[in-house]
């Protein structure tokens, strides 16, 4: 159980307490500038990483709820795994991981648009849908911050 506990807790970072999912968040996008290479498929890690986290996420939460219960504050692994699908396929930048970082935390803490109705699923897919719908979210309309960024710096002024 020790190991669904430091999984769901994102290495334990959910032990913070209060804003422990904005910290895990915080820590997400930190590694996520850390450990891409410019020398490997910009696309592959992202994709297989987010990939893994999700399942991971999935089986951790769905064994700590046992001991904790529904969706217990500690559980943020949902909120790495949502982070991660914010940023797929965007520009490795700082400025728009944080505003990735933003648009995922309101998604996230409002949960509009059927994102709480996820919530209601059984188990770990309860814990991780509404944030991987909020990630998803997130993700679409950074997506066009970064084609408005584009067009903007290639028109002429």
């Amino acid at each position: 159980m020790f190991i669904h506990k430091f999984l769901s807790t994102a290495l334990g970072i959910g032990y913070i307490g209060k804003g422990a999912g904005t910290y895990a968040a915080i820590a997400t996008c930190i590694c996520w500038h850390l450990f891409q290479s410019p020398y490997t498929n910009p696309y592959l890690w992202p994709i297989l990483s987010t990939m893994f986290i999700v399942m991971i996420g999935i089986m951790s939460a769905d064994r700590v709820e046992e001991i904790w219960g529904k969706d217990h504050n500690r559980v943020v692994i949902d909120e790495v795994a949502g982070m991660c699908i914010t940023l797929l396929f965007v520009p490795l930048q700082w400025q728009y991981t944080l505003i990735g970082l933003v648009l995922f935390r309101f998604f996230d803490i409002l949960k509009p648009f059927y994102i709480r109705k996820l919530e209601e699923l059984p188990g770990g897919w309860g814990v991780m849908a509404d944030d991987i719908l909020a990630g998803i979210y997130a993700n679409m309309l950074l997506q066009l911050v970064v084609v408005f960024d584009f067009f903007k710096t290639c028109l002429p002024t």
